[in-house]
């Protein structure tokens, strides 16, 4: 009688470990599966000047995707940076980093140079942006180098 009751505890006691670890194992899976990342445009793309200076940006990227794009502290003047961002990031909002990068924005008529750098700025920070794709295109490549050393 005490064995059984000693084997059916640790019956017990392996499913429900097992059950813990398929249980973490699916919360960390959506985790990795869901990914935020903000890119901030002030260091990388310093040369970059609008009509009054430089125009930092912070990028947000989810999944791939952009979230938003935030028009940090600059010196242009509010009414052209204002009809600048109204004209250039929509274009972008909504898009994945690959169409995002060939995408050849239309820039605001009156607000030429501060267009110019905000799409500039976007462009050298999504050159920063992590996503599978590129990832997986760098193994692929790797691969394919590989395959012509051995002819």
């Amino acid at each position: 009688m005490k064995k059984t009751i000693i084997i059916a505890a640790i019956m017990l006691l392996v499913a429900g470990t097992a059950t813990l670890d398929a249980r973490t194992k699916k919360a960390s899976t959506q985790k990795a599966a869901s990914t935020t990342q903000v890119i901030y445009t002030g260091d990388i793309a310093k040369k970059v000047i609008g009509y009054n200076g430089p125009v930092p940006l912070n990028i947000t990227i989810k999944n791939g995707v952009i979230e938003n794009i935030e028009v940090l502290d600059n010196q242009e003047s509010p009414g052209y940076l204002k009809r600048a961002t109204a004209k250039v990031l929509p274009q972008y909002i909504g898009k994945t980093v690959a169409e995002a990068k060939k995408l050849n924005a239309d820039i605001a008529t009156g607000a030429t140079y501060t267009s110019k750098a905000i799409i500039q700025n976007i462009q050298m920070g999504l050159d920063q942006a992590k996503t599978k794709s590129s990832s997986t295109s760098k193994k692929k490549a790797s691969k394919k180098k590989a395959a012509k050393k051995r002819r």
